[in-house]
This record gives C-alpha cells, structure tokens and sequence, in this order.
C-alpha cells in the first residue's frame, strides 16, 4: 500500500500528515507559540508535507491564532507544502453558528492572509456542529465556495462533517477531493462515507484521528501495541492507514516528543493478525 495519495496529477501528500487544532492548546492550559513554531519546523524536517488548520484554530483566550504561528514557522514554504483549512462555522458572543454562502468568501480570503498565502491548497466546507445534519443541504455554500475555486482563491475543494448524500450532492457541483469526519479506531460509525471515499479515489482524513479524548486503552489495541513494541496511540494510526488507500491521518499536537512518536507509526506495518485482533 502507497504511503502517499495523490490529490491531483501534480501533487501528491503523505498519508501522514499534521493536525493544526491543538497546536496551540494543551490540557487546560495554553501552550507557548514559540514551542507550537519548533513542532512545525520539526513536523516538516521529519517528512510532513500536509498541515491542516482553520481560521478558528488558536489558543483557548485567542489571543494567537494557529495560522499566524504557521505562516511565522514556515514561511517562505516548501514548494511540496499542501496547506488545508476550513471554512463555515461563523463565532460570536452567543457560540458558533453555520455561515452563510454569503459569508465564505471573506472567511477565505482571512485565511489567506493569515497564511500568508495567494492560493489555498485545500479548503474544506465544515458543516454542522458535532454530527453531521443528514437532510440538510450544502449546495449553496458549496457552490460558493466552487466559485472561488473557479477565480483561483482555492486548488482543491473538500467538505466536513457530512453524511453520503452530501458527498453525493457536493460532487454533482464541483469536484471534492478530501473528506473529513470524525472517524478512528474507538469509532466506525463514519464507514459508509469512507467506503464512498473509496469508491470515488477521495482522501478521507479523520479530524480525530486518535480519539479526540476517547479511550485507547482497548485490550485488542494494547495487546498489537505490545506486539510491535509500540504505543496505543502509534497503532491506531497504523491501523487507520492500513485501513484504506485512500485514508489519511492528521494527529496534532504541540509537542515535539509527541509528534516524534506519531510519526513512528509510518515505519509500523501491521500483520493480518493484527488486522483480525482490531476488528
């Protein structure tokens, strides 16, 4: 199985990449945007060649916003650097809400700037608030977002926290490359969408790739774990790229240690034993 997936004819991305979201958080607490900035330069010295962040990433006051830290770690950028983010949830006094098609743009041409950047790599349309909405329709917004691709604001569209139907109906607008659900080893109920990713040869990129807080300490998992000599954490990636050609893992942290032992878990291959005791 490749370790790489290619998003277009030219550009192609490891299957391991970095999540941006907790960059800038840790626990409780607040981390230091100097330590955020060593975990970026190290993420790209170790190989990572996808970063995914947002807008409204950053530290728990906002004071620091995580696409600031990484247009000042990694700017200039490497040619091979892909750069996704995403758009929608609108942020105010009484709490997220969704956005509007109408609200889109300058949320876009904000991460632009933010990053530093004339074009966006990858921008994904996040729906919904902690499932996705089945029955309600993003065409609007998608749309608006396929216009700014057409104006060259944006390579590649994706879409988050959706349902196959709107997988379905995305694609009849324009052409998604990515998904991203939340999907990992303590839960599989996003199956139907990565099988629907499969089918079509698009990326699904689970935003909680390690849980998200979920408990990892299954029995089968430590068991593998010990196996390879290795970490829970290290074998839910493992397992998530052996998964499908198509599934891609963006762990974040804001640690460098941390970030050293998820991306031990390319070098781990996992035997069909494994596979079995992980069902």
């Amino acid at each position: 199985m490749s370790d790489r997936f290619r998003l277009d004819a030219d550009l192609t991305i490891d299957r391991l990449g970095f999540g941006a979201m907790r960059l800038l958080q840790g626990g409780p607490g607040t981390r230091d945007p100097g330590s955020a900035r060593a975990v970026l330069r190290r993420a790209v010295e170790l190989g990572v060649d996808h970063i995914d962040t947002a807008g409204f990433y950053g530290d728990r006051n906002g004071s620091v916003r995580a696409n600031t830290v990484i247009r000042e770690a990694l700017s200039p950028y490497p040619d091979a650097l892909v750069v996704a983010t995403k758009v929608g949830p609108v942020f105010g006094p009484g709490g997220p809400r969704q956005g509007t098609a109408a609200e889109l743009r300058p949320q876009v041409e904000a991460d632009l700037a933010s990053l530093g950047l004339d074009r966006l790599d990858l921008v994904y349309l996040r729906v919904g608030t902690t499932e996705p909405p089945h029955g309600e329709s993003l065409a609007e917004r998608f749309e608006a977002l396929a216009a700014l691709r057409e104006e060259g604001l944006i390579r590649h569209l994706g879409i988050s926290n959706v349902d196959a139907g709107h997988l379905a109906e995305a694609r009849a607008i324009a052409p998604v490359a990515a998904v991203q659900n939340n999907f990992h080893i303590a839960n599989r109920d996003e199956t139907a969408v990565l099988a629907a990713c499969a089918r079509a040869g698009i990326a699904f990129v689970p935003f909680f790739p390690l849980g998200g807080g979920a408990d990892l300490g299954d029995p089968r998992l430590v068991k593998v774990a010990a196996r390879h000599g290795a970490t829970p954490r290290q074998i839910a990636l493992a397992w998530l790229l052996a998964l499908s050609p198509v599934a891609l893992a963006i762990p974040g942290t804001g640690s460098v240690a941390h970030l050293e032992e998820n991306l031990t878990a390319r070098s781990i291959t996992l035997t069909e034993e494994d596979i079995v005791d992980l069902a």
